[in-house]
């Protein structure tokens, strides 16, 4: 809420007319409908889970309006969510900035004006973790790892992999953390991580 507040008197004593400012996803897809804006700026999360919602309604904002520009603002990079964006429409008109990144009010200004002009402005960040994306994920997996890996694949429980390699159970799971970790898995109530992962395996 600071924060939104604090864009909303931002903006304004730029010139610009905020016309609705919202708290969760549902409400910004309804304000876009009935106010049809020139420019969304919107944080990666948002009520209720505060993982991806606001990315996730900025995707589904430029499938109904390809042209609308949309700068997201994130404390980190949503991998999956960032290239649907950047992919979108005709590929102008949208942002991806790193919060503790911005560090000037003019920066912020110029880049909300080049998006809303049409063009497109990606934190230097945000281009390389997309880029690494493109590699075979499980290049960064340590040989341990991807040896747990493997016996999650073949349907094993921690208590079994931990049998296997002769470790604790308390070592596979921290060796399973660190597996999703380099897989851009983080926890969402909709997917199972696990499977996730076992996929990405299959896959490389």
């Amino acid at each position: 809420m600071l924060l939104r507040e604090g864009l909303i008197g931002l903006l304004d004593r730029c010139g610009h007319d905020v016309v609705a400012a919202v708290g969760d996803a549902p409400a910004l897809l309804a304000a876009v409908e009935e106010h049809e804006p020139d420019i969304v700026v919107t944080d990666v999360r948002m009520p209720p889970g505060f993982q991806d919602e606001g990315l996730h309604a900025a995707v589904r904002l430029r499938e109904k309006r390809p042209a609308l520009p949309v700068l997201v603002l994130s404390q980190y990079v949503q991998r999956t969510y960032a290239a649907d964006l950047l992919d979108s429409g005709d590929g102008s008109g949208v942002g991806y900035l790193l919060k503790d990144r911005v560090g000037q009010v003019e920066e912020f200004t110029a880049a909300l004006a080049e998006v809303a002009a049409g063009g497109t402005v990606v934190d230097p960040e945000v281009v390389r973790q997309l880029l690494r994306r493109r590699r075979d994920p499980l290049e960064r997996l340590t040989p341990r790892e991807r040896e747990v890996l493997a016996l999650v694949a073949e349907g094993r429980s921690n208590g079994s992999i931990a049998r296997a390699l002769v470790v604790s159970e308390a070592a596979v799971g921290k060796h399973i953390g660190s597996i999703l970790t380099k897989l851009d898995l983080p926890p969402a109530e909709e997917t199972h991580r696990r499977v996730l992962a076992v996929l990405a395996y299959l896959r490389g």
